[in-house]
């Protein structure tokens, strides 16, 4: 990158290669449950930095491979990480009104309607992951281990073990061994999932997978503890979302645990970690690298 402007042409440049990846692999809005499809697609598409399909296709290209099964892999696991946000805008949840400076799927469509199409979307990524074994048959052993790690990722020994394991300690303070448990499975998990799945289509061993999978878990603990310091120190208007809501909800955080200078040293040492696993890789790429110091980073 020749500077921060042509990486943020760049960038703005794939998002809107993801969107139209996005756009097609929606359902038809058809039937009588239509409903559904249109709040499928409401949620999906209200914008977002589709921080884990770009990961996932910008560590493939670390690798030699090349891969018929990426965008469906890219589409999956977005759907997943957005249902994942529609349940925890609910009032049962985080009973957030806004995200990204939308209303959330809750308010727009009823709790019902929401919930229903978390689920959708949800059931939907596994069978648009699925469709890649037909799509690129000859590939048929990389996608099995793809959609492994995606189901166990995204499961109860991943992302929704940690946000069970969140729900649960709400309203109390918790131990650092417990916040970084919630932090591992219930952000890290899929940010692991985008990258080791990006890494197996495109070829790597199960030893450079491993070693993609500790750069991940770096970056996705420094990054929910950058959300924590945003929350605190950002705005609503800049965020797109409330300001103070772990406050509200009464959540632990590295902020409360150890105070923002801390938590921001943490970024930093985690983001380092991360970096130096990530030149030691047989690819080079330099965008990934300036993604992943930006995202660990950034104000919003």
């Amino acid at each position: 990158m020749n500077s921060m402007n042509d990486f943020q042409m760049l960038k703005d440049k794939k998002v809107q290669e993801i969107e139209d990846i996005l756009q097609k692999y929606l359902p038809e809005k058809e039937g009588y449950q239509e409903i559904i499809m249109e709040a499928m697609e409401y949620s999906l598409m209200a914008g977002g930095k589709r921080l884990r399909p770009m990961l996932m296709s910008e560590t493939r290209q670390l690798f030699s491979g090349e891969s018929g099964a990426i965008h469906d892999f890219m589409a999956a696991v977005e759907m997943i990480h957005t249902y994942s946000l529609v349940h925890d805008d609910l009032p049962a949840m985080d009973n957030d009104e806004y995200r990204r400076g939308k209303k959330t799927t809750h308010v727009v469509y009823g709790e019902d309607m929401a919930i229903l199409a978390g689920d959708a979307l949800l059931n939907y990524a596994f069978e648009t992951a699925a469709g890649a074994f037909l799509k690129a048959p000859e590939e048929s052993q990389a996608i099995g281990r793809a959609l492994g790690v995606l189901a166990g990722k995204a499961g109860i020994y991943g992302m929704i073990g940690g946000q069970v394991i969140d729900v649960k300690e709400t309203g109390r303070r918790v131990e650092k061994e417990v916040l970084d448990t919630i932090y591992e499975l219930k952000t890290s998990a899929l940010i692991e999932a985008s990258m080791m799945i990006g890494a197996i289509l495109g070829g790597a061993s199960e030893e450079q997978t491993k070693a993609v999978e500790k750069i991940a878990k770096n970056i996705g603990i420094a990054f929910q503890i950058q959300d924590d310091i945003l929350d605190v120190t950002s705005t609503d208007k800049i965020l797109g979302k409330p300001v103070h809501s772990d406050e509200k909800n009464e959540k632990t955080t590295y902020v409360t645990l150890f105070g923002v200078e801390t938590a921001k040293k943490i970024v930093e040492e985690k983001s380092r970690e991360a970096i130096g696993l990530l030149r030691g890789l047989p690819g080079e790429n330099p965008y990934l690298e300036q993604l992943l110091l930006q995202l660990i980073h950034r104000d919003r």
